[in-house]
This record gives structure tokens, C-alpha cells and sequence, in this order.
């Protein structure tokens, strides 16, 4: 038999999503604002390419949370 479909706590962990992705996002331009100079540049490139892709998913998580907050 199925489980039933809880939502109750999406928009919770749809939050806790956010709120790691940007503490990792801010945690890796930290790491680049001190070590750039020490970074070859395909790790600073690599680094800022996923820091996009972080900023990105942010975007999502919101418009998923907002859409989680109409039903």
C-alpha cells in the first residue's frame, strides 16, 4: 500500500534546501575572496561555475516554496 501524500512539511524543508545552498555559496566566495591568488584558474572558474549553478537552484527553491505556499 502507498503512503499518503504528506505536504504538510514542504515548504520547511524546501527553506532548509535555500538555507544550505546559500551557506555553501557564501562559504565558497569567501573561500575565493581569500585564496584567489592560490587557485589555478579552471578551480576559480570551476568554483564560480557552480556558484551560478547554486544561484540558480536558489531561484528554484523560492519559486517552488512560493508555489508550495498557494496550495
Amino acid at each position: 500500500m502507498a503512503k499518503p501524500d504528506d505536504r504538510s512539511d514542504n515548504e520547511e524543508r524546501i527553506q532548509d534546501h535555500i538555507d544550505h545552498t546559500f551557506a555553501n555559496l557564501r562559504e565558497s566566495e569567501h573561500y575565493l575572496d581569500e585564496h584567489s591568488d592560490e587557485i589555478s584558474d579552471a578551480e576559480r572558474q570551476a568554483i564560480e561555475a557552480k556558484n551560478d549553478r547554486r544561484k540558480e537552484s536558489i531561484d528554484y527553491f523560492v519559486a517552488e516554496k512560493k508555489d508550495e505556499a498557494r496550495r
